[in-house]
């Protein structure tokens, strides 16, 4: 059977409102047929972003103290809670059709915690994934990697977030995943390796082809979507 073709590439840093905007540019293009399925791996400027599934007061933070680390606040309609994106932690926005074989949003998530344990096995981090409420990427008691995602006629957007360098502190300001308490961890504190997230992103990527089935192709970022091809980082070679 042939795999379908799957274009990737790291962005660097993008603006949360400016990737929302991409992955839909993105998406209607995979919905008309009129472009290729993509995986767009970024970080984002420091954001608590708001889940379908949150709740009033899972914002704790006041504004002053917001203000004062440069954090925003966005609603988002992907699945799950409040989180937190920022500097040091890789953000995966995969943008692909699960018609007509894999059609199961169950196993979308796990598959999607099969790449990112994986990926964090390369990295020298024993992880495993956890089910619903605690679903995502775990080290013992602390997690490492959160998953919110959103399917429209079997597309999706959003995706998932590992935290490689990123400073855990800036969850503080929230209830993360809704749940009370979480220990918050990251590839470096476990392992003492800040390693560059264009690098991750590169070791991450095939584990996505190999689990989705699809022929990974490098592609140059998709500038002519967002307008701002500048802004926008070369991909890194596989």
């Amino acid at each position: 059977m042939e795999r379908r073709r799957l274009e990737w590439c790291y962005l660097g840093r993008v603006a949360y409102a400016e990737g929302v905007r991409l992955q839909e540019a993105v998406r209607q293009q995979v919905r008309a047929g009129s472009g290729p399925e993509r995986l767009l791996l970024l970080e984002h400027p420091p954001v608590y972003t708001l889940g379908r599934n949150a709740v009033e007061g899972e914002v704790l933070a006041d504004g002053e103290w917001l203000a004062a680390r440069g954090i925003a606040v966005h609603e988002s309609d992907r699945g799950g809670q409040a989180t937190y994106h920022g500097p040091g932690q890789l953000v995966g926005y995969p943008v692909v059709n699960l018609s007509p074989d894999r059609r199961d949003v169950r196993r979308y998530v796990n598959d999607l915690c099969t790449v990112l344990v994986r990926t964090l096995a390369e990295l020298g981090v024993d992880a495993s994934a956890r089910p619903s409420p605690h679903v995502g990427v775990w080290v013992g008691e602390e997690k490492i990697a959160s998953l919110g995602v959103h399917l429209s006629r079997w597309v999706t957007t959003h995706g998932f977030a590992l935290n490689v360098t990123t400073d855990v502190g800036a969850f503080g300001g929230i209830v993360p995943c809704g749940l009370p308490g979480i220990a918050l961890t990251s590839v470096e504190r476990l392992t003492g390796v800040a390693w560059p997230l264009a690098e991750v992103a590169g070791r991450l990527a095939p584990h996505f082809a190999a689990v989705f089935e699809r022929e990974l192709v490098g592609a140059t970022p998709p500038g002519d979507l967002l307008g701002t091809a500048g802004l926008l980082a070369a991909p890194v070679a596989i």
